[in-house]
């Protein structure tokens, strides 16, 4: 096979990095598909580790071993200490996560921890990114003695405030070319030498501040962390953000492209949020956000909005409705969408189709999710969404209490064949209560063999799938 095939099978493969399963299947096409699929499922194994199948990947790592350390462990892993792994998988890892290795090894104390750790660390590793757990028990930089090359191309940093002392200086050193730090505060642990750690960067372009519901942290030592992030205004693009911030730093983060707010505390008001200007602006995700502020955040937005994820915060009528056309009037390109619609709002929803005609996926949550006894006309939602939706959309969650009636759902279906194009629908629907009958699926069936229908799944948890994802 040319070199220029195996680039172009690599560059196509790269864009399956997400999706374990195609990538399963792609290793068994042959030698070349298999080489070019390990190192990318390698990259980062933590990333696909699942409980019950810690003892696979372990037995894996095991292999790479010397053979004396695979004998000593032979009488407790069916492992055969001549067999040799098909490539050197570790070589490829770029993703260190030391509470990954932990969690490996929780139930095997009989296994020294720090042969499994050399196997990692050492001078024909190049790792981009770091994961150091909270409450970890080893002295890192006695780790990582004589071999620091192997973290000199660091671009990710994820710890916590209670790192200790010794770790945290040797961090110091060895992050200045990390651009995303993901930073976990613990109540009542103030360490300032941490401020060392987030200004040791050149730039960061993205943090994630990620504090605990309902803790204690003190506000004080909050509020220095997050003025030690204005260093990197001029370069950050990416911010999260657990906990009502107690400074206006985000007045600072004049170019961000992606703000992701968080609470889960006690209702605040995040008045920061109001008169806020993020000219540049492209994702926006709030959970537990008041919907006034999210309002007045996005009507001061220049309309380079593509994304919006706004849940887990009830509003009334009113607000629900001015946010809704807040939306349509001022993100013209918006791509992807997640929004209660109150049911007394649902001919705003006309409107939202025909000024966001580049909309790909929408996800509807309907008010009787809120309040049980809403009865929700899907035959009007379904009318305004098959005759005002752009040919661009295609991807569609429902989110309710009750669902529709049969009719309901064929009528849409009907409805969305006479599309000129029609793009066939990825299909998911969220309810929590009620599992659906067999007469649904043997309609979603018809739909599909009739291509109108690409993929249905009906999930019984908002959390089973991630917002976006189809």
């Amino acid at each position: 096979m040319s070199k220029i095939n195996r680039d172009i099978i690599y560059l196509i493969l790269q864009e399956l990095q997400d999706d374990k399963k195609s990538l399963y299947s792609c290793l068994t096409v042959n030698k070349t598909w298999s080489e070019i699929v390990i190192p990318i499922l390698w990259k980062n194994p933590w990333k696909y580790l699942r409980k019950g199948n810690e003892t696979l990947l372990l037995n894996i790592i095991i292999l790479h071993l010397s053979n004396e350390s695979r004998n000593k462990l032979s009488k407790y892993f069916n492992i055969n200490s001549y067999q040799k792994p098909l490539f050197n998988y570790i070589n490829f890892c770029k993703y260190l996560n030391l509470g990954g290795i932990e969690r490996l090894l929780i139930s095997k104390s009989l296994i020294n921890i720090n042969e499994i750790f050399k196997i990692f660390i050492n001078e024909n590793m190049k790792f981009t990114h770091l994961y150091i757990p909270h409450k970890f028990n080893y002295y890192f930089m006695d780790l990582i003695s004589g071999v620091e090359k192997s973290f000199s191309k660091l671009e990710f940093l994820s710890c916590n405030t209670n790192i200790n002392d010794d770790t945290l200086i040797g961090l110091v050193e060895i992050c200045k070319s990390i651009k995303e730090l993901e930073l976990y505060v613990e109540p009542c642990n103030n360490n300032d030498e941490i401020i060392k750690l987030i200004d040791s960067p050149k730039k960061l372009i993205n943090i994630r501040f990620l504090t605990k519901p309902y803790s204690s942290n003190d506000e004080l030592f909050c509020g220095i962390l997050e003025n030690s992030f204005i260093k990197h205004a001029n370069h950050l693009q990416y911010f999260k953000i657990t906990k009502q911030p107690t400074t206006k730093i985000l007045s600072s983060f004049i170019n961000l492209k992606s703000l992701e707010l968080y609470d889960n505390s006690r209702p605040m008001s995040w008045n920061c949020l109001e008169n806020l200007s993020l000219p540049y602006l492209q994702i926006l995700k709030a959970t537990g956000i008041p919907i006034k502020v999210l309002t007045s955040l996005i009507d001061h937005t220049n309309g380079h909005l593509i994304e919006i994820k706004i849940d887990h915060i009830s509003h009334n009528e009113i607000s629900n409705k001015k946010i809704i056309q807040t939306i349509y009037k001022k993100c013209p390109n918006l791509e992807y969408l997640k929004l209660l619609f109150i049911n007394n709002n649902i001919l705003e929803l006309r409107e939202l189709l025909i000024n966001c005609n580049h909309l790909i996926g929408l996800y509807i949550i309907f008010e009787d999710v809120w309040d049980v006894n809403v009865m929700i006309d899907y035959n009007i939602i379904f009318k305004i969404l098959s005759d005002n939706s752009s040919i661009s959309l295609f991807k569609l969650k429902f989110y309710y209490h009750r669902e529709p009636e049969l009719k309901s759902f064929e009528f849409f279906f009907d409805n969305w064949k006479i599309r000129i194009p029609m793009r066939p629908i990825l299909l998911q629907t969220i309810q929590y209560h009620v599992l659906y009958g067999s007469d649904y699926f043997d309609l979603i069936e018809k739909y599909k063999k009739n291509g109108i229908v690409k993929k249905y799944e009906n999930a019984l948890s908002e959390n089973t799938f991630q917002d976006f994802e189809w």
